[in-house]
């Protein structure tokens, strides 16, 4: 862990963050919240909720870059990102809606995000080591 860039880290998590505010928000914010069965009265109070995400943003961020390693090729970075967050998250994920009856929708969306998310961070660490 001596040779993680925290840095970077810390980047990937805020980038991560910021993502989900767009993807969730402007971008699938309409679809998402009537398909999680989410209402505006069962949101939670935003500093635990936003402080909460970031948190855990930072935790996959640096599992992600312990698991690349100090000097990843950006190449790999990007593809093992796509690779965690579709093969790992989004299909641990997919079980899991299945058994839920969670719709399609849901799990493309929050899918995607995960994917991306991943991607984003192989982006953020494969670039500044």
């Amino acid at each position: 862990m001596q040779e993680i860039n925290f840095w970077a880290v810390l980047v990937a998590a805020a980038s991560s963050f910021l993502l989900g505010g767009v993807w969730y928000g402007p971008i699938f914010g309409k679809a998402w919240g009537p398909a999680a069965g989410v209402t505006e009265q069962q949101k939670g109070h935003p500093a635990r909720v936003f402080g909460g995400a970031f948190v855990f943003s930072l935790l996959a961020a640096a599992a992600f870059a312990y698991l690349l390693g100090p000097h990843p090729v950006l190449s790999s970075a990007l593809c093992t990102g796509a690779l965690v967050g579709f093969c790992f998250v989004a299909a641990s994920f997919g079980i899991n809606y299945l058994f839920a009856q969670r719709s399609l929708k849901l799990w493309l969306i929050d899918g995607g995000y995960h994917t991306l998310q991943f991607v984003v961070f192989g982006l953020v660490l494969g670039l500044w080591h």
